[in-house]
């Protein structure tokens, strides 16, 4: 079984576009737990332009199925992360300006940095994942690091599912096969969707989680859209 975090990012930004407290966040993340989701993600940025540091202390005591913190650490991330001990943190190589993640780490020229970043998390009682590009010899660096999970970047796999080229499963497939064999567990995020997770889950062996943010929120608008609007109808008539 694998399962589904929630990545709210998208809430965070549509609340902070407007001000105040509207859509709530903390609420939207014990319903996305009520309706089924069996994990809530946020990564939160140094500008706070989504998800802002004091939502990550908020949803401490929300969060009752896995609270997973992504972000690239940062002394202030890895005092959030320490102040807060969620299920899971994982680590991202983001520059403080990038707009999404868009890279993994090079986990074999920055495994110092990452092995003592993972020691402190450990020793908190906090499992560590840490982002990676679908590459044997990120996999390997990975183990070296001793990092609990790897996240599989998909963002390569899912544009070219899109265009219908489906053999671009096949590296994440060999990475997940080598990460199974090195005792790493398996997790996956990046614009995956409706449209292609189920393909993606089927050839991915031992896929723990996979993190949905974006796509989930904008199917959501659609999906959910037609029932909005008919119940705002009903109550103007």
């Amino acid at each position: 079984m694998t399962k589904l975090s929630v990545n709210i990012n998208k809430i965070a930004t549509l609340r902070n576009s407007r001000g105040g407290h509207l859509p709530n966040v903390v609420q939207f993340a014990k319903d996305v737990q009520r309706f089924g989701a069996e994990g809530v993600t946020i990564h939160p940025r140094p500008d706070e332009r989504h998800i802002r540091y004091q939502d990550a202390y908020d949803l401490k005591s929300e969060v009752y199925t896995e609270y997973n913190i992504e972000g690239n650490p940062i002394d202030s991330f890895i005092d959030l992360v320490l102040n807060i001990k969620p299920t899971q943190v994982t680590l991202v190589p983001d520059a403080e300006d990038a707009i999404t993640s868009n890279a993994g780490w090079n986990t074999i020229k920055h495994k110092d940095f990452l092995v003592d970043i993972i020691k402190e998390f450990q020793r908190n009682n906090i499992r560590t994942s840490i982002f990676v590009d679908p590459d044997l010899k990120q996999i390997e660096g990975a183990k070296e690091t001793g990092t609990d999970r790897i996240e599989l970047y998909t963002e390569a796999f899912a544009h070219q599912y899109n265009i219908g080229n489906k053999d671009a499963i096949k590296p994440y497939t060999l990475c997940a096969e080598l990460a199974c064999k090195l005792g790493l567990g398996i997790n996956a995020g990046h614009d995956l969707s409706l449209d292609n997770i189920k393909f993606f889950k089927d050839n991915i062996p031992s896929l723990l989680e996979v993190s949905i943010g974006h796509a989930l929120i904008s199917e959501s608008l659609y999906l959910g859209v037609e029932n909005v609007i008919n119940m705002y109808l009903h109550k103007l008539k």
